[in-house]
């Protein structure tokens, strides 16, 4: 028995040792043999484990990671091995089997260090800020004086707190803060590539919330910043479902419905981005229509009084009492029309709900039982909000 606990350890030359003495015991058949098929494969673990070594020394670090699985088939419990197999998954980029190797090693050996250091680096280098710090917080429950835990330690807490701010901020709405916040995530560690990806992309998310809140020059920031994170990680459907608000907001809508039907194509039952997409292709036909925005001239976030001042400056410029010739004057009427109806929507917040939605309030095939203004044969009268003061006002105009 101790023979065996003692080679599942990796103890190779004290379980050989125990063999040898079991053979010299004049055993019984059975444990004879069973001696000399242990023996044997201590013997043979034995030069595997020298050969990983010689494989490791000379930067072959697949190779000895085979031979390494082979000897902790049977060496399950050995420390040695798994860290330095840890030490091949890392050379070679693969983390998370580094880290299930670091895990068990931190469990099979009393205060280990070194393993909840390398542990922690791992999780930091992964973007994982949270485990980063509960692992070098297990370190320092060892040893608190261990230098390097200690370092990293503060490196860690000072990133987490930053994101934390940062998560805290978006949660409040103050987008722009956030994305200040995580540029300075950026600067506190700008040479650990994943955390600067994640970081980005939490700034495409917030700044693509800048876009529906404020627009101005954040929409095209908003792309770009999204443009960067998918250039590593094309398929990240947080990414592409931001990114596609962001076309939304710049009224670039083929993109937005490009964006979003790229997402679907990894996340099918997700309601948003039906939604979305439902809702860039409802804009995109309505853009080839009327847009009741660009006739006032505004953004699509200005508020009431942005609207009425737009539509009194448009409403008194093209008021048809203004022109004398005739096809003029019909001009001047058409858009007198579509400026007032731009208005009317505009400044209702259920028709404009309807309006940012790709549906056109002003459209009698698409809307029902809506109230827009008439238009009566023969003379024909126009009421609406009066350019030149308050209340309301009245002209007519005949139609040849």
């Amino acid at each position: 028995m101790r023979q065996r606990v003692t080679l599942r350890k990796g103890g190779l030359d004290e379980a050989e040792s125990d063999f040898k003495k079991v053979l010299k015991s004049n055993p019984s058949d059975k444990e004879e043999k069973e001696a000399q098929s242990q023996l044997i494969k201590a013997d043979e673990i034995q030069r595997l484990v020298a050969q990983a070594r010689s494989s490791f020394n000379s930067k072959d670090y697949g190779t000895a990671a085979a031979q390494l699985d082979t000897i902790i088939e049977t060496c399950v419990w050995d420390v040695a091995s798994r860290e330095m197999r840890a030490e091949c998954f890392i050379l070679m980029g693969e983390m998370g089997k580094a880290v299930s190797d670091l895990k068990a090693a931190s469990k099979l050996k009393n205060d280990n260090t070194l393993a909840f250091y390398k542990l922690s680096t791992i999780y930091y280098n992964l973007g994982d800020h949270e485990m980063s710090l509960n692992e070098v917080r297990e370190c320092l429950k060892l040893d608190p004086d261990h230098k390097q835990c200690y370092s990293h330690y503060k490196q860690v807490k000072k990133l987490n707190k930053q994101i934390r701010s940062a998560e805290e901020l978006i949660q409040e709405e103050r987008y722009e803060d956030a994305v200040s916040k995580y540029e300075a995530v950026m600067k506190t560690e700008p040479n650990v590539p994943r955390l600067s990806l994640l970081a980005k992309e939490r700034m495409c998310h917030a700044l693509a919330k800048v876009v529906c809140d404020e627009q101005g020059q954040q929409g095209s920031r908003a792309v770009s910043v999204c443009g960067e994170v998918l250039r590593s990680d094309p398929e990240n459907v947080n990414v592409l479902k931001d990114r596609a608000e962001a076309y939304v907001q710049e009224e670039q809508y083929e993109d937005a419905i490009s964006d979003y039907e790229a997402a679907a194509k990894h996340s099918e039952n997700d309601r948003q981005i039906k939604e979305g997409l439902e809702r860039a292709q409802r804009l995109l036909k309505q853009s080839k229509k009327r847009d009741y925005y660009k006739i006032l001239g505004v953004k699509r976030t200005a508020q009431k009084k942005e609207i009425i001042k737009a539509y009194r400056k448009l409403a008194q410029q093209w008021h048809p009492d203004n022109f004398q010739d005739e096809e003029e004057k019909k001009k001047a009427e058409k858009k007198f029309i579509d400026i007032a109806q731009a208005k009317e929507v505009l400044t209702d917040p259920e028709m404009r709900a309807k309006f940012d939605q790709g549906e056109d309030p002003m459209d009698p095939e698409s809307q029902q039982g809506h109230h827009h203004h008439h238009f009566h044969g023969g003379h024909q009268g126009f009421q609406g909000f009066n350019p030149f003061g308050s209340g309301s006002f009245n002209f007519k105009f005949n139609y040849n």
